[in-house]
Order: structure tokens, then C-alpha cells, then sequence
């Protein structure tokens, strides 16, 4: 019977029901594999802002492309946040502004056959 009741005893120290559950929720605390979690705290962020250099290093470009890009037309700019003299970026806009510059082939190519009348394809 001691034995039993030895194996019936969790991490903290309370008899719990053989029928019951090991992952038990008391109290909006849930305890999982003995770790005893009171809330989740997310560390990173889903959509960080990044200054200008680690956009370049997320994206592979320099400072100085970002920079220009910032600076560029308006229908065609990474859109940006400046705060003082600081310019920061989301990263989901470095995204969708990568993904608005995305090519299949060598565009010099294709503006060449165009200017030509010739159809890509």
C-alpha cells in the first residue's frame, strides 16, 4: 500500500487519483512535464522594428540601398518610421517591398524583347 501511494504522489507533493489526469489545470496554473507555468511570456516580437543596419543584415542589402530605397519615389519607397533623426523599419515592410521587387529571369532582358515587340514568355 506504500507503494502505491508513493506513485500516486506528484511533483508537488499532493495524492492525486489514479484515474485523474497527469497534466492537471488548478487555479489558471498549468503544470506541464513538473514545470509549473503562471503565464507565458513571448520574448520576441512578431513584426520587429529594425534600424537601418539590421534591415541589411535581415535582407542581405546595405545601408546605403535601404538608405536610397527610403528615399526613393514615393509609389515605389520602403515605407519607414523616422523618429528624430533615426529611420526604423518593420520587418514585414522590408518584406512586402522585397517581394514588389521579386523578378523571374534578367529584367534587362525582358525590357529589351518588349522595346523589340517581342512577347516574353
Amino acid at each position: 500500500m506504500a507503494a502505491e501511494h508513493e506513485r500516486q504522489i506528484q511533483g508537488n507533493g499532493s495524492a492525486r487519483d489514479p484515474g485523474e489526469p497527469r497534466f492537471t489545470r488548478r487555479r489558471d496554473v498549468a503544470q506541464v512535464r513538473g514545470i509549473l507555468a503562471e503565464r507565458v511570456v513571448v520574448s520576441t516580437l512578431l513584426d520587429p522594428f529594425l534600424s537601418l543596419k539590421a534591415a541589411g543584415e535581415y535582407s542581405g542589402l546595405s545601408v546605403k540601398t535601404l538608405r536610397r530605397a527610403v528615399n526613393g519615389a514615393p509609389d515605389r519607397a520602403l515605407p519607414c518610421y523616422r523618429v528624430g533623426t533615426a529611420i526604423i523599419i518593420r520587418r514585414s515592410e522590408v518584406d512586402s517591398w522585397m517581394a514588389q521587387h521579386r523578378t523571374i529571369g534578367r529584367p534587362s532582358l525582358i525590357i529589351a524583347m518588349r522595346r523589340l515587340g517581342l512577347e516574353a514568355s
